[in-house]
């Protein structure tokens, strides 16, 4: 083109794109630009996507059942093969131009192999820490080790744990039970018998 110059030292755009947030915006724009050939890696602080979507019952103005509108497009968008999605992930730091960002992302940890579960939800049944829903506003109460909702995507479960574990509150002895099994599995490795 007449009057066209390119920079030899500019970086070349990556074909890749962040989306944060994991609601109904979130989850569309990740399908538009993943239908567009783009690899989509969407970003959410939650253990599921859906949003504030996921947590109502109708939808103005048509009163129609929020969950029979995100439904498909949680399934969607967890299937496509140009999604990857990135659940208890929060985007702490960004910089760069467009076309060539840097993002630093801080990952919470799930205590759930997501790959490995089957959402059997055993792990709930026997979790003796209970605390307030805060999907369902605090108005009921759920165990610590949790599902968000019950058509969540991913399809898993997480544990709710901050800084002490919360299983260690409700031992009566306030015992570290997974600190004292690896302390015996330690020592049993040493035990010699005379």
């Amino acid at each position: 083109m007449e009057g066209s110059k390119t920079n030899p030292n500019a970086k070349m755009p990556t074909g890749a794109v962040m989306v944060v947030g994991g609601g109904i915006a979130g989850m569309q724009a990740s399908l538009d630009l993943a239908d567009q050939g783009f690899k989509v890696y969407l970003v959410e602080k939650k253990s599921a996507i859906g949003g504030k979507m996921a947590q109502l019952d109708k939808t103005f103005p048509t009163n129609d059942c929020a969950m029979c509108t995100i439904s498909p497009k949680l399934v969607e968008t967890s299937r496509h093969p140009n999604i990857e999605l990135l659940p208890d992930t929060s985007l702490t730091d960004i910089f760069g131009e467009p076309g060539s960002f840097t993002v630093t992302l801080h990952h919470k940890p799930r205590y759930v192999d997501i790959t490995k579960c089957i959402a059997c939800g055993d792990c709930a049944k026997v979790c003796p820490v209970v605390i307030p829903d805060e999907f369902n506003e605090g108005l009921n109460q759920r165990r610590a080790a949790y599902k968000l909702y019950p058509q969540a995507v991913p399809n898993a479960f997480a544990i709710e744990k901050l800084g002490i574990a919360p299983c260690r509150d409700a031992c009566p002895p306030g015992q570290r039970t997974q600190g004292y099994i690896a302390l015996i599995r330690e020592n049993a490795g040493q035990m010699h018998c005379v």
